[in-house]
């Protein structure tokens, strides 16, 4: 299966200011925007967030567009960032295609790191929303 190339989506600490943002992006990015990610929520975890796919709500975050030259390099470094490992069930994240909104309303699809399934469903029974759907709004001193 051949792997798109598409901007991610992010929420937590892959955002500008955040230290993964700066471990992993920084001067990797041709483009970094606002964007929301609709059908989602987003609860709180151990110094990061979850974004939960649901119905109604909405996740705030980064449409951020790679360098051409860096892409692949940085899907696989995110990957294991997020723990991710293609069809394993013990996944804590699944990487999924989305399309998520600018601020003027336009789309794009992007990939996006969401709960895995059972992580999810624990989240829903036991997890604390964080309000607003944005995680820097709830950390009351991220670092710039």
């Amino acid at each position: 299966m051949i792997t798109p190339v598409l901007p991610f989506f992010v929420y937590g600490t892959l955002r500008p200011g955040e230290p993964n943002h700066d471990r992993h992006l920084r001067g990797r990015t041709r483009r970094e925007e606002p964007a929301r990610l609709m059908g989602a929520v987003l609860y709180d975890g151990p110094g990061y967030p979850y974004a939960v796919e649901a119905r109604a709500g909405v996740a705030h975050g980064e449409l951020v567009t790679t360098l051409p030259e860096a892409y692949s390099r940085l899907l696989a470094e995110l990957d294991r960032l997020e723990e991710y490992v293609p069809g394993d069930p013990s996944n804590l994240y699944d990487r999924v295609e989305r399309e998520v909104v600018r601020p003027d309303g336009s789309t794009s699809r992007a990939w996006v790191y969401v709960a895995a399934p059972a992580v999810a469903a624990r989240l829903h029974a036991h997890g604390t929303l964080v309000p607003g759907g944005d995680w820097h709004t709830r950390r009351p001193h991220r670092p710039r």
